[in-house]
């Protein structure tokens, strides 16, 4: 049964730091909803893949996910060649997703960046029928961007705010990732101790934008259509 909405990420817990309340509110409006790492984040600093695959599993339970795989396709090492790219287009073909999430292509982690590039390139390969792969063509409707870890001026934002608490629950499953008191692994920028909060004051400046205690900023391609233009401003502070 194909997906409403496909999210691809670099590494394990990606998904989950930028975009898991806006999945999680989409399940509770009756979408589906599927999750791919394009690698299983073996060169992380702290853990291991199998924690880190017990540790998304578990995420991906917590947000409603329909599934969760890996490609692995090299952590520290995503090229934009064919073979990967085939991969990556395969699986949007068989999964058949409306809507696509993904790293914008511009970011500190050269994954981050790679993977938006190849998801791009990808989704749009996707839809060309003479290009021939285990599954039949299919482009999703459109390819739509979060930040990682450099920001992004967002085009449209979601309100999370009734799904705060899932979206925190589906980030703290990445027990080995972040601060643990006592723990003898080596300290990185996930591991410090105000990193979540970092995360969360993003997701509280986002929701500010649009008069909300939090919310997930995205851009795309090309911008949503808006209906109602009253509607989409409703509850603003006027002048703002």
């Amino acid at each position: 049964m194909p997906v409403d909405v496909l999210a691809i990420g670099a590494h394990p817990d990606d998904i989950e730091l930028t975009c898991g309340g806006t999945l999680a509110r989409l399940r509770a409006l009756g979408h589906r909803f599927g999750i791919v790492d394009l690698t299983a984040g073996e060169l992380g600093t702290r853990g291991t893949p199998e924690i880190r695959a017990a540790e998304a599993q578990k995420a991906a339970e917590i947000l409603g996910a329909d599934f969760r795989h890996t490609l692995d396709l090299g952590d520290g090492g995503l090229r934009r060649g064919r073979e990967d790219e085939l991969k990556v287009i395969d699986v949007i073909r068989r999964e058949k997703p409306r809507i696509v999430f993904t790293p914008y292509p511009d970011d500190r982690h050269p994954d981050h960046r790679r993977a938006g590039q190849v998801v791009t390139d990808a989704c749009f390969y996707a839809g060309l029928r003479k290009l021939e792969t285990a599954h039949p063509a299919h482009r999703p409707q459109q390819t739509v961007y979060f930040s990682t870890f450099l920001p992004h001026p967002p085009q449209f934002v979601v309100d999370v705010t009734a799904y705060i608490e899932v979206r925190r629950a589906a980030m703290r499953a990445f027990e080995s990732q972040f601060h643990t008191p006592g723990s003898v692994e080596p300290q990185t920028i996930l591991s410090q101790e105000d990193f979540l909060a970092w995360v969360e004051a993003r997701s509280r400046e986002h929701g500010a934008l649009i008069g909300v205690p939090f919310g997930e900023g995205f851009r795309s391609i090309r911008p949503p259509r808006i209906d109602d233009p009253i509607k989409a401003f409703e509850g603003f502070e006027p002048g703002f």
